[in-house]
């Protein structure tokens, strides 16, 4: 049994990988580019050499939070899909915060920012798990919402509270706050690379969710709401309580990865600085089988599919609007495969087909 389980998800995994390279072959062709090229630079480009390897990375951390507190949101049993609208509020909340105290000492003002960055998720995220809680509102529903709603807010400061004062003058087009202080600057790590301390806060916080998930009672309690929530309600589980809990934590690491991402990269709130990492992220948290050992391999392949697809505009002539097809056919592909692992009743008929019966299959 354990030998079919082993050969059934390779089987998967391999179509899935073979439907993804065909559609987007097909697309390609489609539009008349060299698919040959396209796969290359996608596949190897990103790892030609340091400063890209260092491009991968950096927008592996973003995914790496963002997808870990997905994770606790969705093995409580709610789906956290507003971690775009959650990182934007972060981002406004660490930009305030660095803005107001410009002359602060880094070992203060860098942690503040940060934690403010966290709470700004964190209080965008408890939203939704309120109206699902105590009013039954589909987090579906009301997370898309919000998103709208906190990316509206987010233009409406960069273009005005926060608006730089060089941009009026002389600036670029782009609404942007003013460059913040190096006080909250995350030091780089790699000469010749833009790899930032974050990715320590991004291991520390998988190390966490590890410990706070499969090693406290405080996790198997918001895991078994998730598992069953009539089950957990008659063993005096307070569900309502911990589905709130879990969008907080959610909604603060979407926060936080918003934070990181202007401290270590961009060193101010930019216009779509956000890159749909929410979005993103919640397929890498189901391709890393929402565990953090999975999640961090599968945040690297993602930042390494989006630096690739990004090379592919300018090294292979694809159109901008083709990338983003290309990425979506893989995560279809990936969330479709995902689904078929997790259905025992087709692997079941699978194996029967095959087999017979269960002492056909034998035991490895």
């Amino acid at each position: 049994m354990k030998r079919f389980k082993t050969l059934y998800t390779a089987a998967v995994i391999l179509l899935a990988a073979l439907t993804a390279a065909l559609a987007g072959a097909l697309i390609l062709w489609t539009i008349g580019a060299d698919v040959t090229r396209t796969y290359s630079v996608i596949a190897f480009e990103p790892l030609k050499n340091a400063m890209q390897i260092g491009e991968v990375m950096i927008r592996a951390i973003p995914l790496t939070i963002i997808a870990l507190g997905i994770s606790v949101a969705y093995r409580c049993g709610i789906i956290n899909i507003g971690a775009e609208g959650q990182m934007s509020m972060g981002i406004l909340a660490a930009t305030a915060v660095a803005l107001a105290m410009p002359d602060a000492p880094r070992y203060a003002l860098l942690p503040m920012a940060l934690t403010a960055g966290a709470l700004g998720g964190a209080a965008w995220g408890f939203i939704p798990g309120v109206l699902k809680a105590r009013l039954h509102v589909s987090e579906l529903l009301s997370t898309v919402m919000l998103n709208y709603i906190a990316a509206q807010f987010y233009t409406f400061c960069l273009r005005g509270p926060m608006l730089d004062p060089a941009e009026i003058t002389m600036g670029s087009g782009t609404p942007q706050s003013m460059r913040l202080t190096k006080a909250i600057w995350l030091d780089r790590l790699v000469p010749g690379t833009r790899i930032h301390a974050g990715v320590w806060i991004a291991l520390a916080l998988a190390f966490l969710t590890w410990l706070l998930l499969f090693r406290t009672s405080w996790g198997y309690r918001m895991r078994a709401s998730g598992a069953g929530e009539r089950a957990a309600k008659y063993g005096g589980i307070g569900v309502e309580r911990y589905l709130v809990a879990a969008m907080v934590i959610s909604g603060a690491f979407a926060g936080l990865a918003g934070a990181v991402e202007i401290s270590g990269v961009h060193r101010r709130a930019i216009e779509g600085v956000t890159s749909g990492y929410g979005f993103s992220a919640i397929v890498v948290a189901l391709f890393g089988g929402l565990h953090p050992a999975g999640i961090i391999p599968a945040s690297l392949f993602f930042g390494m599919l989006l630096v690739g697809a990004d090379m592919t505009q300018r090294m292979a002539g694809v159109p901008a609007n083709v990338v983003t097809a290309l990425q979506g056919v893989i995560i279809l592909v990936i969330v479709a495969a995902r689904m078929v692992l997790e259905n025992p009743y087709l692997a079941e008929r699978v194996r029967v087909r095959l087999f017979g019966s269960a002492e056909g299959s034998g035991e490895a």
